[in-house]
């Protein structure tokens, strides 16, 4: 038997997404893109949820294709909104909006979102010692930093928490169980 994280002890997506995709270094600005829309989403929500309808997202969203929602406009929000295959909050669509203006700029600034972002801990992971669920915390100086960053920058909906888990999502922080096998 392998040893998880106690979120991802039963099969299925919460298993599959901790075994294939949580900490592990993402590099790709598209997929990087798509993990700050889904975790901007996932806030008040449960990620199980998110993951639910992670294929609805990617359909809504153009294959998360940044240059095309960057170009959003009110009627495709109107069609957003109406697709409840998704999270239907004006807010959190708007803010995927938002942010892939703002994104798109910060990819020109450094050259990618991913050299913008990795920048922060010199492209290494922070792997944190977690011993149980009860050590794990929701949010870090780090993501506090970058939250208000992205804010400046012009990025909506990314609080310190929000960002935390985006942080984790990732790969730029591990906070896999001690006892993890994918540690």
């Amino acid at each position: 038997m392998i040893n998880r994280c106690k979120w991802a002890e039963n099969p299925g997506l919460d298993q599959d997404y901790h075994d294939n995709e949580w900490a592990k270094p993402i590099n790709d600005d598209t997929k990087l893109f798509e993990m700050l829309i889904l975790e901007l989403n996932q806030a008040g929500l449960s990620w199980h949820t998110i993951l639910k309808k992670r294929e609805n997202f990617k359909n809504a969203f153009d294959n998360w294709d940044y240059n095309k929602i960057s170009n959003y406009d009110e009627q495709k929000e109107l069609v957003l909104m109406q697709n409840d295959g998704i999270i239907r909050n004006k807010l959190k669509i708007k803010a995927a909006i938002t942010n892939a203006k703002a994104f798109i700029r910060l990819q020109k600034e450094y050259e990618s979102f991913s050299n913008f972002i990795w920048s922060f801990t010199n492209n290494k992971t922070i792997i944190n010692s977690i011993e149980t669920d009860k050590d794990m915390i929701a949010y870090s100086e780090l993501s506090s930093e970058i939250s208000q960053i992205l804010k400046k920058k012009g990025f909506a909906f990314l609080g310190k928490t929000t960002v935390y888990s985006f942080l984790q999502a990732i790969g730029i922080i591990n906070d896999h169980l001690n006892s993890c096998h994918f540690k």
